[in-house]
């Protein structure tokens, strides 16, 4: 590699679902990012004259953030549109957003309650659309999450990880990444709370082609049992705060506390996509422990989501 020059990845199109890149894109991906963070200079400029349109119907605070400096600091420009009021769609319908945004901007980041409508937004905007987090997936946290794993541990293939909670979007991006870099991931939940079918029936297939073994459990005990990296997430996400007192309930034995994750491997690390709720999904003893790598997570969203803007816009 030079001593002077980016790295160069151009993947064209949107970031919906992270599974629009194959197992080699992201590998390229991931040592992009690597790049990004270490030399940071080599990429001033990469979004010079370029504008970007955030649109949040959920509150953000490593997101938002995140994304308008990772712009900024690529020489681009950013306009926060909040629609935590009102939903998209609601004013005027999602396809003449679309319309709209393309005449002004080069790219939209929304942050949706559901899938359909950032696969709404792509089909009627002829500029890129990044998913920020839908009800279905969070690619950017994910791809933040395995880089992360891949400074501590040096790789990815073989690794296992171990994801405790809610078959929720996080779980879901997360297999999809196990799967992409070889990774092994079990995944515990209580009954009726599993990750989507399809979308584990479509992870295990990339994974047929990486070598990555992906596990569904019930029991926590099991599924982290020696695994080099734990994660949890919230167990109610917004929008399911009605079902709050229930899933507590259901969730309780799945707390990552010092008795569950002491399972895990010596060397284990500890990861949550944040806000954490401090002794429900996870204790204090745990959360801010030494092996606890959730700060490096945000930082490295800022990375990661430079690599995204680079690889999706920089031509």
């Amino acid at each position: 590699m030079s001593k002077t020059t980016a790295v160069s990845l151009a993947l064209k199109g949107d970031l919906l679902t992270g599974v629009e890149w194959s197992a080699a894109q992201v590998q390229d991906f991931l040592r992009l990012a690597a790049d990004v963070k270490a030399r940071p200079g080599r990429y001033r400029g990469t979004l010079d004259g370029k504008s970007f349109v955030l649109l949040f119907e959920k509150p953000s605070l490593r997101t938002r953030v995140t994304f308008e400096v990772a712009i900024a600091q690529l020489g681009g420009y950013s306009t926060f549109l909040d629609h935590t009021a009102s939903r998209l769609g609601e004013r005027e319908p999602v396809r003449d957003i679309a319309r709209n945004l393309e005449r002004w901007v080069q790219g939209i980041i929304a942050r949706v309650f559901a899938q359909r409508t950032l696969d709404e937004l792509a089909k009627n905007a002829t500029i890129p659309v990044i998913n920020a987090l839908s009800d279905k997936y969070h690619p950017c946290q994910a791809l933040a999450d395995f880089f992360t794993l891949e400074e501590r541990f040096g790789g990815l293939r073989g690794l296992q990880l171990s994801y405790v909670g809610d078959g929720n979007n996080m779980c879901h991006s997360l297999l999809m990444a196990a799967a992409q870099t070889g990774a092994h991931m079990r995944v515990a939940t209580p009954e009726d709370y599993e990750p989507d079918a399809s979308i584990v029936s479509h992870a295990k297939r990339i994974a047929q082609t990486t070598g990555s073994n992906l596990e569904i459990f019930t029991s926590p005990q099991e599924a982290v049992r020696g695994s080099q990296a734990v994660y949890t997430d919230v167990w109610a996400s917004m929008g399911q705060e009605g079902e709050a007192a229930a899933r507590e309930a259901a969730f309780m034995p799945y707390q990552v506390n010092e008795a569950l994750f002491s399972l895990a491997a010596p060397d284990a690390v500890f990861l949550h996509c944040l806000p954490a709720h401090r002794g429900l999904e996870v204790t204090d003893a745990v959360m801010d422990s030494p092996r606890s790598v959730v700060y490096d997570q945000a930082e490295n969203r800022l990375h990661v989501q430079k690599a995204i803007l680079h690889s999706l816009l920089s031509a």
